[in-house]
């Protein structure tokens, strides 16, 4: 097959110019250097076409089956941060400091996605069909298939979301596939309305897979947050990822469907877990997918519906056998016909202590039954009270006793707690007189506590001081630009920022200053980027000129 004159994007004919007049797509626009370039030939199989995205763990591109014949999408894995490319190199170049992690996660990335494979005839999967490594790193090449995202079709009606008999023939298909999941130990960890994709077919399929070491704030790689979607288990915290993770994301996409609109972040559903929907839609939403939804999105995932057979289960049951239990948890919300629109769209958590509405006159009249959701489990209310400020302690104007209570220093370090983690525990800054400094720290995260002025389990008076250090992670810089100085120019400006260098010398035709370093593209990482203190930049710097002399010839004599 000729690959000169296919467009690099949908691979159709060109008839004219370098843009597509199919797609739309310029087979002129420049990649950077870190992706493989367009046309580069994987296997001698799959013809590399354009860049579609980088993702936590992968680059994401169009590509054209020889063997088959047909489009398809190759994902390369190279993790942000710890992969990159130097310019003419098809060879990933690892960080020296990363290259143990990196096998670690391209081993799971292989693992990921063989599993994946032998999942193909799963009705919301995009089939994957080929595994394998290359160029210091592996590849995912899965089947190409045309699709709009669930957000986009969405946005497409005109309040923004569907009822719900038509978004069950879209939704509950997607549980078998996610069961499976499951059972073979993946997590999808990124279901959003823009990763679960309408086909052609008629089906959704799951899009967004990545190595599980990616899914959660508490690793080294990038985490990409889906507001609204993204479980409080993978923001930094200690809570730990499961298959409820997915359940809560899949039931903000359900909410986000019926609704038309994100639910709040988990993150802000800690201290304010009101989710408001409008009376006009929720009156539309039977009571049993409205209890499903409640125990879907609780937010600590121990008090989550914990399986998607169970999820599957509430989401098919009658509404007559869960109505009796919906009405005896549920609050019922009374309004007057020209109420303020504003008002009428609030609804309230069930808490057992929270008063009923009133009705405000003779006008007024009960509107609907409104979103039963998230009881909050004793601990969860104990951090709402307590940043609220409802559980602030009175003036101690007492005389002091004779004898302190003592109290055991508690293991601050251990469990990965945050600064707010101890702020929010009441018991802990009542005992304790709690302060906090900051270090930079090569080993832990950023936000995690990692020293303690005071033993573990040390007993102490009550009140005593305790000096918490909390990790600002690793000290980074941006990478200045040296490209046009000169070796040495080059090596003093990132060396008083505390980097490494390291020199690739390339050939010189002459235009070039011998010893200084390539102007555009001539440093890995690039410019600009921010990059940990103590890091190796490569200096791609010209060689001395490269001249060719014709031999010397004496004329012949007459």
């Amino acid at each position: 097959m000729d690959i000169e004159n296919l467009c690099m994007n949908c691979f159709g004919e060109l008839t004219g110019g370098s843009v597509c007049r199919n797609c739309g797509y310029d087979n002129d626009t420049n990649v950077d250097t870190i992706y493989l370039q367009p046309k580069t030939v994987l296997n001698d199989r799959y013809v590399i076409g354009a860049f579609v995205s980088h993702e936590s763990d992968a680059a994401v591109y169009m590509a054209y089956d020889k063997q088959l014949g047909l489009p398809v999408t190759v994902r390369e894995f190279l993790p942000k941060g710890i992969a990159n490319r130097l310019e003419g190199n098809t060879d990933v170049h690892i960080r020296e400091r990363y290259k143990t992690a990196f096998q670690k996660y391209k081993a799971s990335f292989l693992n990921l996605w063989t599993t994946i494979v032998k999942m193909r005839n799963l009705s919301a999967v995009i089939p994957t069909y080929d595994v394998f490594e290359l160029n210091e790193t592996a590849y995912a090449v899965m089947e190409y298939i045309e699709s709009i995202p669930l957000r986009d079709f969405l946005l497409r009606n005109p309040d923004g979301n569907i009822l719900w008999d038509k978004a069950r023939l879209m939704f509950m298909p997607i549980l078998t596939t996610l069961e499976s999941l499951h059972a073979n130990g993946i997590i999808h960890g990124a279901i959003c309305p823009e990763n679960l994709l309408l086909c052609r077919d008629g089906k959704i399929r799951l899009k967004g897979f990545c190595i599980s070491e990616a899914n959660s704030m508490n690793g080294e790689l990038e985490f990409n947050i889906n507001e609204g979607y993204t479980a409080l288990e993978q923001y930094d915290n200690n809570h730990k990822m499961c298959p409820a993770t997915d359940i809560y994301a899949f039931s903000a996409c359900i909410f986000r469907a019926l609704v038309g609109q994100n639910p709040p972040d988990a993150k802000s559903r800690e201290t304010n877990d009101k989710l408001m929907i409008p009376n006009t839609i929720a009156e539309k939403i039977p009571t049993h997918i409205i209890k499903a939804l409640g125990g879907g999105l609780q937010i600590y995932p121990e008090k989550r519906t914990q399986s998607v057979d169970v999820f599957r289960e509430q989401l098919n049951a009658s509404p007559s056998v869960v109505a009796a239990a919906a009405v005896k948890n549920s609050n019922i919300v009374q309004a007057d016909e020209d109420d303020d629109p504003v008002k009428k769209e609030e609804f309230y958590r069930g808490y057992p202590e929270y008063p009923e509405p009133k009705s405000k006159g003779k006008g007024a009249k009960a509107v609907i039954i409104v979103l039963v959701i998230l009881i909050v489990a004793a601990i969860g209310v104990g951090v709402y009270v307590a940043k609220s400020g409802m559980l602030d302690k009175p003036e101690d104007t007492t005389a002091p006793q004779v004898s302190l209570a003592t109290y055991a220093v508690p293991n601050f370090i251990s469990a990965g707690y945050t600064q707010s983690d101890i702020e929010n525990n009441a018991a802990w800054n009542k005992q304790f007189t709690i302060t906090y400094k900051t270090e930079y720290s090569e080993d832990v995260e950023e936000g995690i506590i990692f020293e303690q002025s005071i033993e573990a389990g040390k007993e102490v008076d009550e009140k005593t001081a305790i000096v918490l250090t909390v990790s600002m992670g690793v000290q980074t810089e941006d990478v200045p630009d040296v490209g046009g100085m000169t070796l040495e120019e080059a090596t003093k400006t990132l060396t008083d920022l505390g980097f490494k260098v390291s020199t690739v010398e390339i050939y010189n035709d002459g235009g070039n200053r011998p010893g200084t370093v390539k102007s555009n593209h001539g440093m890995a990482p690039k410019a600009n980027s921010t990059v940990p203190v103590g890091e190796e930049i490569i200096l791609q710097v010209y060689g001395e000129e490269v001249t060719t002399t014709q031999p010397e010839t004496t004329e012949p004599e007459e």
